[in-house]
């Protein structure tokens, strides 16, 4: 796991000198994701500079430095991630005669480049991954990123200067950088929570999307990403041609692909471990490493002292079952109050989905005992482990036969009282209430049930599902709601059935936005490299062949991962109601973090910088130290997009 960076600038543009100066400058502002070694590569007569942060994981010698040239001298990259099938590559390629100074998966890649091209060996890279390699005989930049997005790659450009980097930290230490800030990126973040791709704050600059190359013979040129391998067929090629084995045989075939992508993920010359929650998914991937390692594998946990949002004590009986060496800390609320000040400059793009703060933690403290750590991300999109597949189709079952005027009519019957009467009445009658339903506040629960009952369509309900704000639009001043990969219908499968669909969006759009940068900006903020099973190739692609049946059954979702679990874990330590990874955020907003987001949110404040229109964003401000409504996700997209803006722009 490392940080890359460079540039592309017109032919003898700058001394060699002032190149390196640059790309020294670039990777290091990326220490914390490649603290080990630092390199740079420069060819002034072509005006392409490669810079390089290591975190060394294999191959610790010098034979793994970077940036690496290739055996033949033709190709020079820098790379950020893991090649895990590099050992069935690397005997693949010794086939053909190459030979190696080390055991480095990047050396692998080099020659995987010689032997097949830039293109088909991508394709052939079973990993995470995001590279930028030069070809010396073509005289062309590429930069390539993994399926699914699990590693991050920002370009764009300033002048007539192609410019790259893992974080925007890097991009913004090139001279001359002075971008403008995204009106359809901010409208974005308000609306999900994340930036989609290739979306990025900053005017002029884009992520790379998943799974695409871009290539480049002068900085010049804008060219659009290819695709090397498409979301979008894999999931008809799965639907198309669906496992028709029994469930046991698809449990067999499940558990031995998994138990290899655990395998894979397990080589490296330094400390390893996992992140283990005690839920499906986490316990899943211990128990496939405990089963292959001949010691206790390590496990992390974090408690919270708030019972509803603690899962350590269901985390350490499944350690104690599995047998791992486990450790555990508990955190309060101070610890995490005191990670908030970090994350402007940890997600510096800005990010708000506020389960980043025990991520973080849990990296921190795992951190401290390994420098690998396997997590069980991904299983709810795969598997269909979300609440909102459930709660969507169910709504959508029951609503769908009404014709559009009288679900206005049900829609206006929801909303007839304000949602602070509707929460009010049910605290009063709360002693009366069962015990599940105590807390439940009615009125914000109907309101979100109109929106559901007033959908037109399937699109549009999955739509309002993942938005905070429902019309960013009228929120941001000059903002344009952009088009997306769940509302551009061109880009969608070939997929009938609803829930599929919110599946496949998710894989698409959620995954690699939220999830999986939200993984990667904890983890890489205290250098540690998180690995991901379950976005294994194979896997994924098997995955989408699953029939609905093997994922979903009686209102539970990750039926096959369940069964599956149930081999190596007693069924009654899983089978139970899943509790939130999670904070009190609603309540520290109207406490300990008043005055910090009052001073964030204040009316001068917000119309003087010129991004937002204030009232909407004080009217809910207001509602919510009221205790009248809890705005506390749509009041932390504002207020971490302004932590961001007071970081970047003191």
């Amino acid at each position: 796991m490392c940080g890359i960076a460079g540039f592309f600038s017109p032919a003898k543009s700058r001394p060699t000198d002032e190149m390196s100066g640059i790309t020294r400058a670039m990777t290091d502002a990326l220490l914390l994701r490649g603290p080990d070694d630092a390199g740079a590569w420069v060819d002034a007569d072509r005006g392409v500079a490669l810079g390089h942060r290591r975190l060394s994981i294999l191959d610790l010698s010098p034979l793994g430095h970077q940036p690496m040239a290739s055996a033949d001298g033709r190709f020079v990259m820098v790379f950020n991630g893991e090649i895990y099938n590099f050992q069935e590559l690397r005997a693949e390629l010794e086939k053909s005669g190459h030979t190696w100074r080390g055991h480095s998966d990047t050396e692998i890649m080099l020659a995987a480049f010689i032997q097949w091209g830039v293109v088909e060996a991508a394709k052939r890279f079973n990993g995470m991954f995001a590279f930028a390699v030069w070809d010396m005989q073509e005289r062309v930049l590429q930069l390539g990123r993994d399926r699914c997005g699990e590693k991050p790659l920002y370009y764009g450009w300033v002048g007539d200067t192609f410019i790259f980097a893992s974080e925007l930290k890097a991009v913004q230490k090139f001279p001359g950088f002075n971008a403008a800030v995204s009106r359809e990126a901010l409208t974005s973040l308000l609306r999900f929570n994340y930036i989609p791709d290739p979306l990025c704050i900053y005017e002029g600059f884009q992520k790379l999307p998943p799974a695409t190359l871009i290539t480049l013979r002068s900085p010049a040129e804008r060219p659009q990403p290819a695709h090397y391998w498409k979301l979008t067929e894999a999931v008809e090629r799965g639907l198309d041609h669906p496992f028709t084995g029994t469930e046991a045989e698809a449990i067999d075939t499940f558990e031995a692909m998994l138990k290899k992508a655990v395998g894979m993920r397990m080589v490296a010359d330094v400390p390893l471990g996992a992140f283990l929650s005690g839920g499906v998914d986490s316990s899943l991937i211990v128990a496939m490493m405990q089963k292959q390692s001949t010691r206790p594998v390590r496990t992390f946990t974090i408690g919270f002292h708030e019972k509803e949002h603690n899962e350590a004590e269901f985390a350490r009986e499944v350690a104690k079952h599995l047998g791992t060496d486990h450790t555990e800390m508990y955190v309060s609320g101070e610890d995490a109050l005191n990670v908030i000040p970090q994350l402007p400059a940890l997600y510096d793009e800005p990010f708000s989905d506020y389960s980043q703060i025990p991520t973080y933690l849990v990296c921190k403290m795992a951190r401290q005992h390994v420098t690998v750590a396997l997590s069980g991300d991904a299983g709810d999109e795969l598997f269909g482990g979300y609440e909102r597949y459930f709660v969507g189709r169910n709504l959508w079952d029951k609503f769908a036969w009404m014709p559009r005027p009288m679900k206005k009519l049900a829609a206006a019957a929801l909303t007839a009282l304000p949602p602070a009467v509707l929460n009010g009445m049910g605290n009063a009658a709360r002693p009366i209430l069962p015990k599940r339903l105590r807390h439940v506040p009615f009125g914000d629960k109907l309101h979100k049930l109109a929106e559901v009952v007033a959908a037109p369509g399937m699109e549009t309900l999955y739509l309002n599902l993942m938005s905070h704000w429902k019309r960013p639009q009228e929120i941001v001043l000059g903002g344009k709601d952009p088009v997306t990969a769940i509302t551009d219908t061109a880009r969608w499968p070939r997929v009938g059935d609803f829930t599929h669909r919110m599946m496949h969006l998710d894989m698409e759009t959620y995954l690699p936005g939220d999830i999986l940068v939200k993984v990667d900006r904890a983890a890489m903020g205290v250098s540690l490299e998180g690995r991901i099973p379950l976005l294994d190739t194979e896997l994924v692609e098997f995955a989408w062949r699953v029939p609905f049946s093997m994922k979903v059954r009686d209102g539970k979702g990750k039926w096959l991962m369940r069964e599956t679990l149930y081999r190596h874990v007693p069924k009654a330590l899983i089978d139970r109601p899943k509790r939130g990874f999670g904070i009190p955020l609603d309540v520290w907003l109207r406490g300990p973090l008043r005055e910090w987001a009052e001073d964030l949110l204040g009316e001068a404040r917000l119309k003087r910088e010129g991004f937002f229109h204030p009232e909407p964003i004080r009217q809910k401000w207001r509602e919510h130290l009221s205790g009248t409504r809890n705005w506390h996700f749509y009041l932390w997209d504002v207020l971490m997009f302004q932590a961001w803006l007071q970081h970047h722009r003191p």
